[in-house]
């Protein structure tokens, strides 16, 4: 026998409720099989067990002598017979099938009887249980106030682009902090949900309030880059679609986050030339004075 059933068999023994696994976690162990159990045959109904004991028992005994005499009291408690009890049996669900089975008629004004027709009766159709949404996307905080974010990865050139970016417009000048990526859903197995886009848009905000939690952000704005084109063609669109509908921007404000959001350009199609940062360069002045002004508040 397994020593994962023996250990079972120990815990039941000992009254200790045994608990099993339903998702496999990023990067677990995938569970150890062994010879589980087979289910205990379903109980049988009540009725079939009270037949099951007419059937077994015996017949009743007949009355004595001194109670057939004329006069004699009958006893307080009737006993009765199986057959007696099977006949009542028989009889009720014969009783309940003709209820059953009669149509009420309908009467007006002392006209004959019209006969019901019945309810069409619709088949019931399977739901198809709903899939969650799959979106990945890149982020990191600057100076503890404005987060910035991406779909999908942000690589060593973005980086390198937006540290540039953000000091030419005089809105941070040190290093970038360590960027963050974080994944939706996080389960790799992940279950059937009810409505996909309204639990990817509190998994997200769960996840921003976690990291402003532990790193004392206190967010004022949230720049998206990649939120003006879209191309749902390519994965990188997909992605960007996804991410705005999880965003859930309404005059430039995330309604997820409750954050004002400034929408740029995607960093790799700045990458591919100098036109496109020349396009920006009023934006980005724009955004560099609501960074100083920022600054002057807080003093």
């Amino acid at each position: 026998m397994n020593q994962e059933v023996i250990r079972r068999h120990y815990l039941d023994a000992m009254g200790i409720t045994a608990w099993a696994s339903r998702y496999q976690l990023p990067n677990a162990l995938p569970t150890e099989a062994c010879e589980w159990e087979e289910a205990k045959p379903a109980s049988v109904p009540p009725r079939e067990r009270l037949q099951a004991l007419l059937d077994d028992a015996p017949a009743p005994r007949r009355a004595s002598s001194e109670a057939r005499k004329p006069g004699a009291q009958k006893p307080d408690t009737a006993v009765a017979s199986p057959s007696a009890v099977r006949a009542l049996l028989a009889k009720e669900t014969h009783s309940s099938d003709k209820r059953g089975s009669e149509k009420p008629g309908l009467e007006k004004h002392g006209q004959a009887d019209q006969a019901n027709t019945q309810p069409e009766v619709t088949p019931a159709v399977e739901t198809v249980p709903a899939k969650p949404l799959k979106f990945a996307l890149s982020c990191l905080c600057v100076d503890s106030r404005w987060l910035v974010m991406q779909a999908g990865d942000m690589s060593v050139l973005e980086q390198r682009l937006l540290a540039n970016l953000l000091h030419a417009a005089g809105i941070y000048q040190g290093a970038l902090p360590e960027v963050t990526r974080f994944t939706w859903p996080p389960m790799v197995n992940a279950f059937a949900v009810e409505d996909p886009l309204d639990e990817a848009r509190e998994g997200l905000a769960a996840f921003i309030a976690g990291q402003a939690s532990r790193q004392d952000w206190k967010l004022e704005r949230l720049l998206w880059w990649g939120g003006l084109e879209v191309e749902p063609d390519t994965h990188s669109g997909a992605e960007q679609a996804t991410l705005g509908r999880v965003l859930d921007v309404t005059q430039a404000h995330s309604q997820t986050l409750s954050l004002p959001v400034w929408q740029g350009p995607a960093l790799a199609s700045l990458l591919e030339g100098a036109s496109n940062k020349r396009d920006l360069w009023p934006a980005l002045q724009a955004l560099g004075q609501q960074w100083a002004a920022g600054l002057t508040d807080d003093r």
